[in-house]
């Protein structure tokens, strides 16, 4: 095992070099140059998340993709994950984490315009989109679809499963004394009554799930950093030269470099808001909505709130709280750093990382059944959520060192082929854009017959649909 585990941390090293990270980042520049400072629309997509937009195509509502898309992206990468790149970059690691949290929100945009642009009618009569479509019918490279769709239908196992079964289950564990059986039991019981619903009764769950659990968190970290605010100058003086000049950590650990602050800001700051991943289209393309931009501004607010919000508190609670500096890291760093704070501190961490990690257990399973489905028809949906319900017990119970490290390859292995397409179809995004929101038309409604065209899971391009009609003189032309 202990060979394993030194692979994988090779190979983690390897993919999460300076090429994936100028890549990564550079995308999330790119595009918010190319698309005006999309950021700036923010709050319009945020008043467009809370109505409910009843014209168009899809199978769930635009509320309801966004809560699921959240329920996948707001899980142990928010607390965990977020106390792993402080302990291994330093304090510096923070600040490059919301970074990416705000330039993520233009990526985050385009790849849900892509998403809705090129999604497909399946012949059960659901919607079926995300980045192994784009791939497929934007740059006619299906051979690259299928490695998104394998990576994806593999990763999620370990991205929005056992990760976050595992920690759920240690909490737990440490905190009040439970076997790890009976909260695996438990999780994976709960896990099985939604996901068999499918879609519709993920969203349902989620809709109702993902505004209370990130209030009750948000309002939580607030109460906590309300209660030491009288380090916070301190706190956020140290992020910020952290970020750019690598200060070491100290307290028992070696010290982080630039290098290490950035990598680690950068890599958990994917792992928690999945900007360029390429996971989140997959569930925007299901949402009902006029025009790829409407959803698209919706979908691209969930960078927001995952980052920008959510993990900036838990960074700002860890740092304040000095305990980074005792040579803890991951899952007792957060421990250790909420137990600060007598009873609300306790309660703050388990409330939030329980629903936290079931909500993403539950949204990163209709991710890994549509690349399933994707690669093998609707056949391969439900023995898939079979597997995935046994994976949920076996995280639970495992020992799993490693997984953080099969995680982070995960990650970079699914974000290049979704990134690369990113910008070849950036001109279609931007061309989109200018289309329905530069010309103020946000609320004006796609022609369904153009969405109607694309009705099976194999079917020929967008354009080529387009071309077929105009040659034969039709009115639908």
């Amino acid at each position: 095992m202990e060979s394993i585990e030194k692979a994988l941390a090779t190979v983690s090293d390897f993919v999460w070099g300076y090429p994936l990270l100028i890549l990564l980042f550079g995308t999330h520049l790119f595009l918010t140059f190319r698309l005006r400072f999309i950021q700036r629309f923010l709050f319009k997509g945020i008043r467009l998340s809370l109505g409910r937009d009843r014209e168009g195509e899809g199978d769930i509502s635009q509320f309801g993709a966004l809560t699921t898309a959240l329920a996948a992206t707001i899980g142990t990468g928010n607390i965990v994950g977020v106390a792993t790149a402080i302990s291994l970059g330093g304090p510096g690691a923070v600040l490059w984490m919301w970074l990416t949290g705000v330039f993520g929100v233009a990526t985050k945009y385009a790849e849900a315009v892509l998403a809705v642009k090129h999604r497909v009618r399946t012949a059960d009569g659901s919607m079926a989109g995300g980045p192994m479509y784009v791939l497929e019918r934007g740059l006619n490279a299906r051979w690259l679809g299928m490695i998104f769709a394998a990576l994806t239908a593999v990763a999620a196992f370990g991205i929005g499963n056992m990760v976050q079964a595992n920690s759920i289950s240690t909490l737990a564990r440490e905190t009040f004394g439970l076997s790890t059986w009976v909260t695996g039991a438990v999780l994976t019981a709960v896990t099985a009554v939604v996901i068999l619903g499918g879609i519709r009764s993920i969203a349902r769950v989620c809709e109702g799930l993902v505004p209370f659990m990130a209030i009750f968190y948000i309002v939580g970290c607030l109460a906590l950093l309300a209660m030491g605010w009288s380090h916070l100058p301190d706190t956020l003086r140290l992020i910020v030269t952290g970020a750019f000049s690598g200060q070491a950590a100290i307290g028992g650990f070696a010290g982080a470099g630039l290098r290490e602050a950035i990598r680690f800001g950068i890599a958990r700051g994917l792992f928690s808001n999945e900007s360029g991943l390429g996971s989140a289209p997959i569930v925007a393309a299901a949402a009902t909505t006029r025009n790829p931009v409407r959803q698209a501004l919706v979908s691209s607010t969930g960078t927001f709130w995952d980052t920008v919000v959510v993990c900036a508190l838990t960074e700002l609670v860890l740092v304040n709280s000095g305990d980074w500096t005792q040579g803890h890291s991951g899952a007792l760093l957060t421990k250790e750093a909420f137990s600060d704070f007598p009873t609300l501190g306790p309660i703050v961490l388990t409330v939030g990382l329980l629903t936290f990690v079931f909500s993403t257990i539950l949204g990163w399973c209709y991710y890994g059944e549509k690349a399933a489905e994707y690669l093998f028809g609707a056949r391969a949906v439900l023995p898939y959520r079979c597997l995935w319900v046994a994976a949920v017990m076996a995280g639970s119970v495992a020992t799993l060192p490693a997984v953080w490290s099969f995680a982070d390859i995960a990650n970079g292995l699914m974000a290049l082929p979704n990134l690369v397409c990113l910008i070849l179809l950036s001109g279609q995004v931007v061309e989109e854009t200018r289309r329905w929101l530069w010309s103020g038309d946000i609320d004006a409604a796609e022609d369904p017959r153009l969405v109607a065209g694309a009705v099976l899971l194999r079917g020929p391009s967008p354009s080529r649909v387009m071309s077929q009609r105009m040659s034969a003189g039709g009115d639908e032309a």
